[in-house]
């Protein structure tokens, strides 16, 4: 799969933000990058859920891999 489309939507392309850590192919930054989207979609999926739509997953457990694996790499989810 091409960087390009993981970054669309990196939950399709990954099992966990872990799993983006792990990927010894990705840069860095592409890894950053990565879970930087995948903060953004589990934050809309979070509202979403708030405003009472329902989904599958539990967004704020997503929210809080992703936070911990952008940490693993030193990087925060607003930081640029």
């Amino acid at each position: 799969m091409k960087f390009d489309d993981m970054l669309l939507d990196p939950a399709s392309a990954f099992d966990s933000p872990d799993q983006v850590v792990s990927d010894a192919q990705l840069s860095a930054q592409q890894k950053i990058q990565l879970l930087r989207r995948w903060d953004d979609d589990a934050r809309q999926l979070l509202t979403a859920q708030s405003e009472g739509m329902n989904s599958g997953d539990s967004a704020s457990d997503i929210l809080k891999q992703v936070q911990e694996a952008l940490a693993t790499l030193g990087a925060g989810a607003s930081d640029t």
